[in-house]
């Protein structure tokens, strides 16, 4: 190997010079290549730049043109409007000039009325001075005068006319009703059943007959005690009778006598649990018979008490009509008649279901049943008019409403059905209230059951208030009012239940 240094440091040189030639070359190339890059992507955004400007241009010339377009049919609108406005101001120019010119010829038209009216006067003044002057009468006095013979000359002509008139008025109105109620009534057809005093209640077999009757009559008169009701047991082998007048009594006891079947147990105790159990049954049955009845009719808006004592018409009867059916009936009735006539349906309808609401409570409390029935409206909230229509069915109070007119009808129309009444049976039904009502006014009574048709009546009273002689001089006294205030055939049993019972509890 050379060990001069010159020569090593010639080659040293030269690696230095060729190194740095590498160097200068290779950046060189590097800047020549970024000097592309640069150039490449300055002419790729130029030439988007170039996009960018022409889309804006299409969408500017665009939207120039949807301008125009839309000044245009602006324009065109305005233009319609204003020609629309200038035919409406000659429209009413036109009709302002048409008013101008009637005006002109009313007034023109007045004038000569006024003319002619002060023509006319002083003509009348020339003539009344002049029959005056003839005559020698008053204005008054002539006219007096003319009027009289004007009457005697056309009287029979006049009473002749008027009572074709009212005779042809007359008979259109007669046809015009008649067919108003023949087709009420042929729309509303309902069968009738008169109510009846007796109930049948069908046994199983004759051996229940003597648990019913229990040892020495027990039973029979605990139950005829409880319920109010008369029992005739021998009458048939298959069945028990169930008398009373009042429909209610009769479906308690025949309910009370089913549940005692049913249980098997039949005695005092039970009579009574099961007596009780009944008429809280019937009074649920009440209210279901009650909605039954409203929505049959098809009245929504009554209170849950009226709908209640609706409820009670079911099991009262007026000369032997079911109180209930006789509502219903006359409330479609009504409806029907009203449609004809044109006038409130609903309320003729409404105030013919409650016609007789009073008479859900007339046995209980003093006063006829319209007006029982004014004060359980007026109570509740029902509408006046309907109170005021159904106030006038029996005529007792003025009709105050084109409704009333059609309820009263529809009343009669309901109560004159062939078999809908009986007459005698309601005078049977009212003498033995009243029978009833004699014996509970006495103080101590606790209840009071009229049975056998009548011919009895059973008085329970309350042992803290009656002792034994007190019982015998109430009897008296009873009977004493029943012969001064009652006309009845025969006689009248007056018979005093006085019960003690002593119940103890042991604890």
């Amino acid at each position: 190997m050379n060990s001069n240094p010159i020569f090593w440091a010639i080659l040293v040189l030269v690696g230095a010079v060729v190194g740095y030639l590498i160097r200068h070359l290779s950046s060189s190339r590097l800047k020549n290549s970024i000097e592309e890059k640069v150039k490449r992507q300055f002419e790729e955004a130029k030439s988007k730049a170039k996009e960018i400007v022409l889309e804006a241009q299409e969408k500017s010339a665009s939207i120039i043109e949807e301008t125009k377009k839309e000044e245009r049919e602006r324009k065109l609108h305005i233009d319609r409007e204003q020609e629309r406005i200038i035919k409406k101001e000659e429209t009413i120019e036109k009709q302002l000039s048409d008013l101008r010119f009637k005006e002109t010829e009313l007034s023109r038209n007045v004038e000569e009325v006024k003319k002619g009216k002060f023509e006319v006067e002083e003509l009348k003044k020339k003539a009344d001075q002049e029959v005056e002057k003839r005559a020698s009468l008053t204005p008054e006095q002539a006219k007096i005068l003319i009027l009289e013979r004007t009457k005697e000359k056309y009287q029979e002509d006049l009473v002749s006319a008027l009572q074709k008139l009212e005779k042809e008025r007359k008979e259109e109105v007669e046809k015009k009703i008649l067919e108003i109620l023949l087709t009420a009534i042929g729309r509303y057809s309902r069968s009738h059943v008169s109510e009846i005093t007796t109930s049948v209640f069908p046994l199983e077999n004759e051996d229940l007959k003597g648990k019913i009757i229990g040892r020495d009559g027990r039973n029979i008169k605990a139950l005829e005690r409880a319920t109010g009701v008369e029992f005739i047991i021998d009458e048939a082998p298959d069945y028990i009778v169930i008398s009373s007048f009042d429909p209610m009594r009769r479906e308690i006891a025949n309910l009370a006598l089913k549940k005692l079947v049913k249980d098997g147990r039949i005695q005092p105790a039970r009579i009574e649990e099961k007596v009780e159990e009944a008429k809280q049954e019937i009074n649920k049955r009440v209210n279901e018979i009650g909605e039954e009845a409203v929505y049959e009719v098809g009245v929504y808006d009554l209170p849950k008490e009226i709908i209640q004592l609706v409820g009670r018409l079911h099991f009262r009867t007026s000369y032997g009509q079911n109180a209930l059916v006789h509502s219903i009936e006359v409330a479609h009735l009504s409806a029907m008649i009203a449609s004809e006539l044109g006038i409130n349906a609903e309320v003729a309808k409404k105030a013919g279901l409650l016609h007789d609401i009073g008479k859900a409570i007339d046995h209980e409390v003093q006063g006829n049943h319209v007006e029982l029935g004014q004060k359980i409206l007026k109570k509740y909230g029902v509408a006046e008019n309907v109170i005021e229509t159904m106030m006038a069915h029996h005529e007792d109070y003025p009709f105050s409403t084109p409704e009333s007119f059609v309820i009263a009808a529809a009343d009669a129309l309901s109560a004159a059905r062939p078999g809908a009444r009986r007459e005698n049976m309601e005078n049977y039904i009212k003498r033995l209230e009243d029978l009833e009502k004699i014996a509970t006014g006495f103080e101590g009574v606790k209840s009071a059951y009229a049975i056998s048709g009548g011919r009895e009546i059973r008085i329970f009273v309350t042992p803290e208030k009656i002792d034994d002689f007190g019982a015998f001089q109430l009897a008296r006294d009873i009977a004493a009012r029943i012969e001064g205030e009652l006309k009845y055939p025969g006689e009248i049993k007056v018979n005093i239940i006085r019960e003690v019972r002593a119940v103890e509890y042991a604890k």
